[in-house]
């Protein structure tokens, strides 16, 4: 029986987790007992399960850290000379010769550094540094600290060493998924993650931090973890919060906020930001008088590809004007359309948060009669992401409207027929739109907000007067019932999961404007923390979802709806593809 119970382990393959678990089964035969241990090895690709006399397992970190990875010198154990999990393929388009590197800038290269190569490095995780003072009202523009100082303490000193510290050279690729035909090629980024030598000497450091553009969830999570990060990590001098802002490096009626770890405590529980967000106000000059007036030496901005934009300017402008300054973003997107990147953060809440509004929707379409019909409008200006992943999520929707697919109203591809067949089957439906979705039906407006963003057409309401139209030129009814949770989604706090995210994309900017690095985002590139030149990250944001990608695939697959992609060929897709690579997964 214990042999079987091997025989089984052995056969088991290798599937996603994200967890390192180790579990010991005894198991008893006769009145002997056999110890059997099982250790179950989690990375961001496998979750491997070995069996032994000894306990083996692997040491993995998930997201941004180091995995010690063994060495495959062979396809065979020599242990034991049984087959390896590994096979050597020797394909020639598995085979990477060449790797093309996006650079990031450095402020080495314009100003002297704190430390420098052949010095010993002094990075460490630094103390847990408690300032003392402020009242807690972070909405206060009257915030002052007690007897006009800020008292601080030193809590627990800790200068832990790192246990690992990520060299200037290393690299993530980009392009891991090998297919024949492929160039021998790839596109890689710099590793994110705490450097050896610091540019900034840490203890002089004056930071601050703008949140810009509209709302998402996790907003207050990257402000607490920036400024716990920049204290914690590296014991800096202050850290300044600029509200309402671009407008707040120049608006008395935004005047900047002193942040402390106190301050920032519990701020990640609520939703929003607690520096408050404005679109515009971006004036070059007057951003940089503030950075010299208040001797700041780095700067952290979070929004979206717009607000990069104006982040790689100040960035430029900081270098032409002599100013040693570290600019670095992270980008914001409930819409999750900045490019390269897995994911932005708050987009997982925001799918989750939609699933109240999808359910909201079916149950007054199923309780309505006669021909009960919810519609709900999500965001989504460019791309259907978070309309696709949210319907998918939810598993009750029976049509979903993203902008990348094209709406046909009637003949045999038309939503409207479709609707109706459907309606007269289940007695229901449930509408998923997102409100970029028919600008071909609706046209393009040529109205601009403050952040330089076009209006979008009230789509929503125009698909809910057609299909009330079409069930009127057949004598029949439609009950619908229309709902906009847009702000309800987007200000929610951010879930466990974006949490941990934003933690991380907070901690590897701040490594990466200590090491000097400027006109800089972070973001998970291949599940792995990377550094993005700015300028590289807006030339192709904001992007949208492959129409003929395995996401959409699923929305057809659990609607049934009407395909309206055009028809594509192998190479049509091979075209697109190339194109945009990193859209062909979704």
């Amino acid at each position: 029986m214990i042999g079987l119970f091997f025989h089984l382990l052995r056969a088991i393959d290798c599937v996603v987790c994200s967890l390192q678990l180790s579990l010991v089964i005894m198991a008893i035969h006769g009145h002997f007992g056999v110890l059997i241990f099982l250790s179950v090895v989690a990375t961001t690709n496998a979750f491997c399960i070995q069996a032994g006399s000894t306990p083996t397992t692997r040491l993995c970190d998930v997201g941004d850290g180091g995995s010690v990875e063994p060495s495959v010198e062979s396809a065979t154990d020599e242990t034991n000379e049984e087959p390896s999990f590994y096979k050597r393929d020797t394909s020639s388009f598995t085979a990477v010769t060449e790797v093309l590197v996006a650079e990031v800038e450095s402020l080495r290269d314009s100003f002297p550094s704190f430390e420098n190569e052949g010095d010993e490095g002094s990075n460490m995780i630094k103390f847990n540094k408690r300032n003392r003072g402020f009242l807690y009202d972070v909405h206060s523009d009257l915030m002052q600290p007690e007897g006009g100082m800020i008292m601080s303490q030193n809590s627990h000193v800790a200068n832990v060493e790192y246990n690992q510290l990520v060299a200037d050279k290393e690299v993530v690729l980009v392009d891991t998924i090998r297919k024949p035909g492929m160039p021998s090629s790839s596109r890689a980024f710099h590793r994110a993650g705490p450097r050896k030598l610091l540019h900034f000497d840490p203890s002089a450091v004056n930071a601050a931090i703008v949140t810009c553009g509209g709302l998402c969830p996790g907003l207050n999570n990257v402000i607490r973890e920036l400024t716990h990060s920049l204290y914690y990590l590296y014991g800096v001098k202050q850290v300044y919060g600029i509200r309402g802002g671009f407008n707040g490096f120049h608006s008395p009626e935004y005047p900047p906020l002193l942040l402390t770890n106190e301050i920032v405590e519990n701020i990640h529980h609520e939703g929003g930001t607690v520096l408050r967000s404005a679109r515009g106000g971006f004036d070059i000059d007057k951003i940089l008088e503030f950075l010299q007036e208040k001797n700041i030496q780095q700067l952290y901005v979070i929004g979206g590809d717009g607000t990069h934009r104006g982040a790689y300017a100040i960035s430029e402008a900081c270098i032409a004007n002599s100013l040693n300054v570290a600019v670095a973003g992270i980008p914001k997107t409930i819409d999750n359309d900045v490019d390269f990147i897995d994911r932005s953060f708050g987009f997982q809440t925001a799918v989750e948060a939609a699933q109240a509004g999808i359910r909201t929707a079916k149950t007054e379409a199923m309780c309505n009669v006669p021909n009960g019909i919810g519609i709900i409008k999500l965001m989504g200006r460019s791309a259907g992401f978070l309309a696709s992943y949210a319907a998918l999520g939810s598993g009750d929707v029976d049509l979903v409207l993203i902008p990348e697919v094209p709406i046909q109203l009637d003949g045999p591809d038309g939503i409207l027929p479709f609707l109706r067949t459907r309606i007269h089957e289940q007695k229901y439906a449930v509408v998923v739109v997102a409100e970029g979705a028919g600008e071909e039906l609706l046209g393009v407006s040529e109205e601009l907000d403050a952040g330089g963003n076009r209006a979008r057409p009230k789509i929503g309401e125009f698909i809910r007067d057609q299909i009330s139209n079409h069930f009127e030129s057949f004598g029949e009814v439609a009950t619908i019932k229309y709902i906009d949770p847009s702000y309800t989604v987007r200000s929610v706090p951010a879930n466990g999961y974006d949490s941990l995210y934003c933690t991380q994309l907070s901690q590897n900017a701040v490594h990466g404007a200590m090491a000097g690095v400027t006109g800089f985002s972070t973001g998970l590139v291949g599940n792995k923390m990377v550094y993005l030149p700015i300028p590289l990250l807006v030339a192709s944001s904001p992007r949208v979802m492959n129409p003929y990608g395995r996401t959409y695939e699923r929305i057809l697959a659990m609607t049934g709806q009407p395909n309206t992609v055009p028809k594509a060929n192998d190479s049509d897709d091979d075209e697109y593809c190339a194109l945009e690579p990193d859209l062909c997964s979704h």
